[in-house]
């Protein structure tokens, strides 16, 4: 049986992992930069090394948006019931199965999964706010709310 607990350290595992990979690949990028000596080719030298630049700033910004994904998961409180729909409910409707933290993809447990989406996805945005026994109207398919952890 899935509990909010799972769910909840699935999206940290998921948030850590990314960061980490994040950090690896800078830190690849890194040593890169230091290693690579001048060679003869001048232009293409430069060339190079402001590519692995332009690399470096990228990850630079997803590493920023890692850290900002872990601090909305911080706000997510698995022990928390409501009768409302908001951050850390974890809905069961007509059509599948959401945990409202952070984007982290789909939960697979025995026979059932969960999709772990943030509240900024169009049917999170859709779910926030609403209680058990509602529907939604999302990609023409009616969603009915059976029940809100």
């Amino acid at each position: 049986m899935t509990t909010k607990h799972q769910l909840y350290k699935f999206c940290e595992s998921y948030a850590e992992e990314r960061i980490i990979r994040i950090k690896k690949s800078i830190n690849d990028i890194q040593e890169s930069l230091s290693s690579e000596t001048k060679s003869s080719a001048g232009d293409k030298h430069e060339t190079g090394r402001a590519m692995l630049q332009l690399e470096r700033e990228k990850l630079g910004q997803q590493l920023a948006e890692g850290e900002r994904t872990k601090q909305v998961l911080a706000k997510v409180n698995p022990d928390q019931n409501s009768s409302s729909i908001g951050l850390g409910s974890w809905v069961k409707t007509s059509k599948a199965d959401y945990f409202l933290a952070i984007s982290a993809g789909e939960y697979k447990c025995e026979a059932s999964s969960v999709y772990c989406i943030s509240a900024g996805t169009p049917i999170g945005k859709l779910l926030i706010g609403r209680a058990v026994g509602e529907t939604i109207h999302f990609n023409g398919s009616e969603i009915k709310i059976n029940s809100v952890e």
